[in-house]
C-alpha cells in the first residue's frame, strides 16, 4: 500500500486552516533532501509556517512539500521529503498531530521481528452486550 502520510498531512492542513488557525510543519532537517534555509535549522530540527499566506506555490505531494517563501526579505524554494516530516500543528493551539513512520514491508531473506501476541488460551466473543 502507499503511505498514508500525505493524506494525513492534506487532510491536518484543511481542518487547521477550517477552523482559522496557521498550519506549521515540524521538519528533520537532517533527513536526505531536505532543501531549507540552513540559517533556520535548529538542532536538526525547522518549523516552517506552510500557511497560504505565508507561502507560495505550495504543492501538498505524495512525496513531498514543495513552495516558495521568503527568509529575511529573500525568496527561496523550500523542498521537504515527505518522510522528513515529524509533524503538522497549528501555531494558535499546538492540536496537530506527530506523523506516524511509514510501514514498509520487510525484504523476503530478513526475519520479521516483531513480537508473537501472546497466546491466552481460547478466544471469546466480543465483551459488549445489549443493555435495555
Amino acid at each position: 500500500m502507499t503511505s498514508n502520510r500525505p493524506y494525513l498531512l492534506r487532510a491536518l492542513y484543511q481542518w487547521i486552516g477550517d477552523n482559522s488557525m496557521t498550519p506549521h510543519l515540524l521538519v528533520d532537517a537532517t533527513r536526505e533532501g531536505v532543501q531549507v534555509p540552513a540559517s533556520t535549522v535548529k538542532e536538526g530540527r525547522v518549523v516552517l509556517n506552510i500557511a497560504a499566506r505565508a507561502v507560495a506555490n505550495l504543492d501538498l505531494g505524495n512525496r513531498d512539500v514543495r513552495f516558495k517563501a521568503r527568509f529575511g526579505g529573500v525568496s527561496q524554494s523550500v523542498v521537504v521529503p515527505m518522510s522528513a516530516i515529524l509533524a503538522i500543528y497549528a501555531q494558535e493551539t499546538g492540536q496537530g498531530m506527530m506523523l506516524p513512520e511509514d510501514g514498509g514491508t520487510l525484504p523476503a531473506d530478513e526475519p520479521d521481528s516483531s513480537p508473537e501476541p501472546p497466546d491466552d488460551g481460547p478466544k471469546r466473543g466480543g465483551h459488549l452486550r445489549v443493555v435495555k
